[in-house]
């Protein structure tokens, strides 16, 4: 469990400090990302960068676990 913890802990790490990298390639902007912005209020549902994220981590996690 201990070592499953460091792993996700530098893992978010990698990611934070790869964002600015990431963030140019459009993840968050994808066709199926619902953004409503009307006054003040802003609403964000990234539908389609989620469905991206999971098959990619499943895809991960199913060749580490081979």
């Amino acid at each position: 469990m201990a070592r499953a913890l460091i792993i996700i802990g530098l893992a978010i790490a990698a990611i934070g400090l790869f964002w600015p990298w990431l963030a140019r390639l459009g993840l968050g902007r994808l066709p199926g990302d619902i953004f409503i912005q009307r006054g003040n209020v802003s609403f964000y549902a990234p539908i389609t960068t989620g469905i991206l994220v999971s098959v990619v981590l499943s895809l991960v996690l199913w060749l580490l676990n081979r």
